[in-house]
């Protein structure tokens, strides 16, 4: 029995062949992945998600296919699963591409603003003396 394929997995693979090839439209990496995936066991929707994907732009670019992904799976549509796939990795790399990386644009867009002060106490509480002196001298190369 083949194994179930995550969304993660799937946009992970997109990424792959979008780096692999970077000349190829989104058109003709949508067929490779409707080739490559057509007939193995369609993602969970208990996992619709790329959490990875957090880092690099904002939730609302990184999951807009997310609704037309959970559509290709209730409807076991590959097409459309790629089709919801594709829109994620598209909107991910125009975000990028017009912003640079997540975090590093602007302070409205820092992540750790309101929470710094919060983390280094927690941190503190737990983290070993000798792990905060290496991490503080790294934090300082």
């Amino acid at each position: 029995m083949a194994q179930e394929t995550s969304t993660s997995d799937l946009f992970r693979r997109a990424q792959a062949l979008r780096i692999e090839t970077p000349q190829a439209s989104y058109k003709d990496i949508k067929d490779r992945l409707v080739k490559e995936f057509t007939g193995t066991p369609f993602p969970s929707l208990s996992t619709l998600t790329i959490p990875e994907q957090d880092s690099r732009a904002p939730e609302e670019d990184w999951s807009a296919g997310l609704p037309i992904i959970r559509r290709g799976i209730q409807f076991q549509d590959w097409k459309e699963v790629v089709d919801g796939i594709i829109l994620s990795l598209e909107q991910t790399e125009t975000y990028e591409h017009q912003r640079g990386p997540e975090g590093n644009r602007d302070d409205w867009h820092d992540r750790t603003a309101g929470i710094e002060e919060s983390t280094k106490n927690g941190v503190g509480k737990w983290m070993p003396e000798e792990l905060m002196k290496l991490a503080e001298r790294s934090a300082k190369k």
